[in-house]
């Protein structure tokens, strides 16, 4: 698979400079979580989910979460179990591509009980998704998938979710962090990315953004994020990738303020030579939070509606601008540092303090590609939109 693979090569070709790179599951971890992107949770209970992954796929979704946590009630998890393991079987037996997949448990002892259900199907499983992560709380999950792992012979990933009050409370904070750190470390092979779960941050102190607010606009929220990135989101090799949080609208909303982007990102080109109609999605406000989540090292996002996928993957998408200074920044002769003024006049790259940066665009390029010099956001969108 590969991000934007749902348009023709022609409508590539026109929209890259150097196209994204094909992966699949059995990619290395650091592509894979560079690639996630704009990861879709669906509630296992869906009764035509595997359908609903294929069509997903084919609308340019790379990774799901299919949840049996906070989406489903108490009642439905055994129901919903079954219901997995029934959709597995049929995704299996159609042989068909898939996304990434990942299961969200509540217990660790679903772990290695849907791995061994699943049967030859856990072959279409990347891994699962642990909730409330904590040192006490981690190390069983952990252990579940290695055990797993070792029972079924196949590569499952862990994806923890950051979203325990010990973490968002600040007295507990740095010593949370340390435990989790101290878990995620000892089984860092297993480790794909950390999630953030913003919304039961905001539980805690029963707050609640509305859609003209992004997740740094609510500072004990941004306060968490920043301890997070801070301690496990470095660039020396010993970080994680971490992702932004999820944004919880997909209705028109009445806005509140002025837009804060133009509205051209949202025409539509619906057929060529047909003049542009706009679309009026309201993602103001989840646009802003995309390139704040990047401003804040943060990579990807867990989304809970389709139409939030494209934004985040149009926008991950690397500059003609971007891919030109990490080249630069990254030739060879450059090893001794330096500086040096850009190939677009309008900066300074600095080369030993923008060789991270660097290296991490390049690891972006290659997974969501490079514009050509005259593309841009609205050209990505627009294109995604019309499946041009």
């Amino acid at each position: 698979m590969r991000h934007f693979g749902q348009l023709s090569a022609a409508a590539r070709d026109r929209l890259f400079h150097r196209e994204p790179s094909e992966f699949t599951a059995d990619s290395s971890a650091r592509m894979l979580a560079a690639a996630l992107g704009a990861t879709l949770y669906s509630p296992a209970t869906r009764p035509k989910l595997a359908g609903d992954v294929l069509k997903q796929l084919h609308s340019g979704v790379v990774s799901m979460v299919l949840c049996l946590e906070d989406s489903i009630g108490d009642a439905d998890v055994a129901d919903a179990e079954e219901n997995l393991v029934r959709q597995f079987a049929d995704l299996h037996a159609r042989g068909e591509e898939l996304p990434l997949l990942f299961i969200r448990v509540r217990e660790p002892e679903q772990i290695p009980d849907l791995a061994r259900r699943l049967g030859p199907a856990v072959r279409r499983l990347s891994g699962f998704v642990l909730p409330k992560f904590t040192e006490e709380r981690g190390v069983p999950f952990l252990e579940a998938l290695t055990l797993a792992e070792t029972a079924t012979g196949h590569r499952l990933f862990a994806m923890p979710v950051l979203e325990s009050p010990e973490l968002l409370h600040l007295e507990t904070r740095t010593e949370t962090l340390a435990g989790i750190t101290r878990t995620v470390d000892k089984y860092r092979d297993r480790v794909l990315a950390l999630r953030l779960g913003v919304t039961d941050f905001c539980s805690a102190y029963g707050l609640r953004r509305s859609p003209d607010m992004t997740a740094y606009d609510v500072q004990i929220v941004a306060a968490v994020i920043a301890d997070v990135v801070n301690v496990l989101g470095r660039a020396d090799g010993t970080g994680y990738t971490v992702t932004g949080p999820v944004w919880e609208y997909f209705r028109l909303q009445e806005r509140m303020f002025k837009p804060q982007l133009r509205r051209s990102p949202f025409l539509e080109v619906r057929a060529e030579g047909v003049r542009n109609t706009l679309i009026e999605h309201d993602l103001d406000g989840l646009l802003r939070e995309i390139e704040l989540d990047r401003a804040n090292g943060l990579t990807g996002k867990t989304c809970i509606h389709p139409s939030h996928v494209l934004p985040v993957h149009a926008l991950s998408v690397v500059s003609h601008e971007e891919f030109s200074d990490a080249q630069d920044i990254l030739r060879p002769e450059r090893g001794g540092g330096g500086v040096l003024r850009s190939a677009y006049t309008n900066k300074m790259n600095e080369v030993k303090p923008h060789r991270a940066w660097a290296e991490r665009t390049l690891l972006r390029a290659a997974a969501f590609g490079v514009a050509r010099e005259d593309v841009g956001f609205a050209e990505l969108l627009a294109a995604g939109l019309s499946g041009a």
